[in-house]
């Protein structure tokens, strides 16, 4: 039988802070105190045993040692917010951040120069557990609480690590951000078949599924994306039709491009 997961203090119950906590509870959790000013965000845990709501850091509990401190705030709250929880800064707690562009050092100058902090970067699909994270250590983090840390993130999904700490900018961009592309080509994919005379409420049913079984034959199969691409594409028919328009030099492959770079340089810009 698995180990309930040690106690968490959770700063931020958001969405993916919630999915998160969600996916621990499931796990077997032994108790949780979460941090969120704004009630309604954490409304749906206010009746779980094994969960504390507060509203404020100086409401935590008197005696409270948790085993890892997730920071799931938005990084431009981070300056104001990090200096709080300094007092959890110690040997036996790990620091676990999913807040985009802020690096180790940054919070460190929050929380304390020794102390051992984890940066990761989940994507949505965690609220269904189906997420991807993907992490770094920085110095001084233990074996113990790098595996605290994995098991953590391993509640909403698959987890990868990575030793540069630098990656995790375009690790945002793509994983981060990469489900609201997928919506995006919902979006649009829906639009332009109502644009064909095709019911909306065909289009979106046609669409929704039509991404969702690619997404899981891609899933499923050990064939590159490519490949997997150019088995539905026969000659001369109407996928290709299609895709000699997507695959132009200035559409989808530049566009793609400039869209990561672009997300890459912001999460760099974010960073303290």
């Amino acid at each position: 039988m698995t180990e309930p997961l040690p106690p968490v203090l959770l700063v931020g119950c958001g969405k993916m802070g919630g999915a998160m906590l969600s996916g621990w509870l499931e796990r077997g959790l032994s108790r949780a105190v979460v941090v969120e000013p704004h009630g309604p965000a954490a409304a749906a845990f206010a009746g779980d045993p094994v969960v504390r709501v507060v509203a404020t850091p100086e409401a935590i509990p008197a005696g409270f040692t948790p085993a890892a401190v997730v920071l799931a705030i938005k990084p431009q709250e981070a300056d104001a917010a990090l200096p709080a929880y300094a007092r959890f800064a110690g040997p036996d707690t790990v620091f676990l951040s999913i807040m985009a562009g802020r690096t180790v050092a940054a919070i460190r100058r929050g929380v304390g120069e020794d102390a051992a902090v984890v940066r990761a970067m989940p994507n949505t699909p965690a609220a269904i557990r189906r997420g991807f994270t993907v992490a770094c250590a920085g110095p001084g983090v233990t074996a113990a609480q790098r595996a605290l840390c994995g098991a953590l993130l391993a509640a909403v999904g698959e987890v990868a690590w990575v030793g540069k700490e630098e990656l995790l900018d375009p690790v945002t961009a793509v994983s981060g951000g990469g489900p609201a592309y997928v919506f995006l080509l919902a979006e649009v994919m829906e639009a332009a078949a109502v644009e064909q005379g095709i019911p909306r409420d065909l289009a979106r049913r046609m669409v929704r599924a039509t991404v969702s079984g690619a997404g899981a034959l891609l899933a499923a199969s050990d064939e590159e994306a490519a490949e997997l691409r150019r088995a539905v594409t026969s000659p001369k028919g109407t996928t290709e039709r299609a895709l000699a328009v997507l695959m132009a030099p200035d559409a989808w492959p530049a566009l793609m491009s400039r869209a990561i770079a672009a997300a890459t340089a912001r999460a760099r810009e974010l960073a303290g």
